[in-house]
């Protein structure tokens, strides 16, 4: 065991070839190791921001709101009422003596001036520490100005990332709760697609031509009315399991709608994807129709990557990034490129995840959860990794370690879904390996 590593730490890293024994996950992250984790409200926000008509108030210190502002680079067909930021901006005397009055005046400037369909209040920790009402303050908005006010109770201490997703699955299912009884119209939800760089009007295109309908999205391109469409559609199509695999399991308890984990990364999983979504809910014409797409586009993708390969195959990659189903496709795609993954991390994996991580990759990879800093370092300087595939965060330690870089994370401006997604993929990665800087960098 090498000398970085706290003993805390050791239940939650495998780097030994053929250890054994279910890696520490989903626990909370141990004091002083500088986790990479967000917060919880950092949870629950990108979960919910990309609502195009919602309105998200943060109740709480100003540097909050703009902890989270416009924090994914979700597009909207829509409004844009969610790239704003909106703060209670609690100052010492509201500590002393309360926020609630506050926040109440604030609920009712918004539905005068701006009138959303939909509004969501953030609870951060220093409201969780003087103890507002703000659901009582919701329900009261609510009745006032007619429109839907859903308190988001997510003070960051309370825990890590993975309970704000929950906390905005809860909040989602509150906003559907009232729609239950919609008769059946077809059709599909999509789950845990953000739309990023507009990778959800990619998914939606690939279903509109096999013929299935996309009934509502969440929450990437969603809007109130969407929203409340969702409880209609036949299916739930899981695209990221650790932010909304929750929700899932809640609509087929309340909503009695089956759901399946599919991935739109690489080629394989995309086209894995949309076979087993059409043998589903399709028949056989939809699934004819989904072989067609897939064979066309895998021969074209094929041929754009082909040249690639040469100049790739022997490189080495390590991977950090937020969930688990989303590192099991990358090292997927790496594999399809001859790439090896040498570490693979995440801050929100489960057991399950980690044990198909374990057998995708060679004896040898370090598998961990929850990293930090110096850990991400320390096994990428021994391991060799020609690349990171990570998000904001680790980007400025792989640039200075001289380390290729590939954005992964929600900030990105360039689709990595479906079959588009593998070519922008591999071209991003071989420019970023085989730039000629990093034999500078190094020296």
């Amino acid at each position: 065991m090498i000398a970085p590593i706290l003993e805390e730490r050791k239940p939650s890293i495998r780097f030994q070839p053929g250890q054994s024994g279910t890696i520490k996950c989903e626990s909370a992250s141990i004091s002083g190791a500088v986790s990479q984790r967000a917060c919880v409200y950092c949870g629950a926000r990108v979960v919910l921001n990309p609502i195009t008509d919602a309105f998200h108030l943060v109740h709480g210190p100003i540097g909050c709101a703009s902890y989270t502002w416009d924090i994914r680079g979700s597009l909207t067909s829509s409004s844009e009422l969610f790239r704003n930021s909106f703060s209670t901006d609690l100052q010492e005397r509201d500590v002393v003596f309360g926020g609630a009055e506050k926040l109440a005046a604030a609920l009712d400037e918004i539905a005068a001036v701006y009138a959303p369909p939909l509004i969501f209040v953030y609870s951060t920790c220093i409201v969780g520490v003087i103890g507002d009402d703000v659901e009582a303050v919701c329900r009261a908005a609510e009745k006032k100005h007619g429109r839907r006010v859903i308190p988001v109770k997510s003070p960051g201490f309370a825990g890590h990332k993975s309970m704000g997703y929950r906390l905005a699955c809860e909040a989602l299912m509150t906003l559907l709760e009232p729609s239950h009884d919609q008769p059946a119209a077809g059709g599909i939800n999509i789950l845990g697609d953000y739309n990023l760089a507009g990778e959800m009007w990619i998914i939606r295109n690939y279903f509109k031509e096999i013929g299935l309908p996309v009934v509502s999205t969440f929450t990437g391109d969603a809007s109130y009315e969407t929203l409340l469409r969702a409880p209609s559609a036949r299916l739930n199509v899981v695209q990221c399991a650790g932010s909304m695999m929750y929700l899932a399991g809640r609509m087929e308890e309340e909503f009695h709608q089956p759901w399946v984990k599919a991935s739109f990364f690489g080629l394989d999983d995309t086209a894995s994807a949309l076979k087993k979504v059409a043998d589903l809910v399709g028949d056989a014409g939809h699934r004819r129709r989904a072989e067609a797409l897939i064979n066309r586009e895998t021969e074209r993708v094929s041929r754009v990557i082909e040249p690639y390969r040469p100049r790739l195959a022997g490189k080495k990659a390590a991977i950090f990034v937020g969930g688990g189903f989303k590192a099991i496709s990358l090292v997927r795609q790496f594999n399809e490129l001859g790439i090896e993954t040498v570490l693979v991390g995440t801050q929100t994996g489960r057991p399950e995840e980690y044990e198909v991580l374990s057998r995708l990759v060679q004896p040898g990879t370090v598998i961990l959860d929850d990293a930090n800093p110096a850990e991400l370092e320390t096994f990428m300087r021994e391991q060799g990794a020609d690349i990171l595939v990570g998000g904001v965060k680790e980007r400025p330690l792989a640039y200075k370690m001289g380390i290729a870089f590939c954005d992964h994370n929600h900030e990105r401006k360039m689709p990595l879904a479906g079959f588009a997604g593998v070519e922008n993929f591999t071209r991003e990665i071989n420019l970023s390996i085989n730039s000629p800087v990093w034999q500078y960098a190094r020296a």
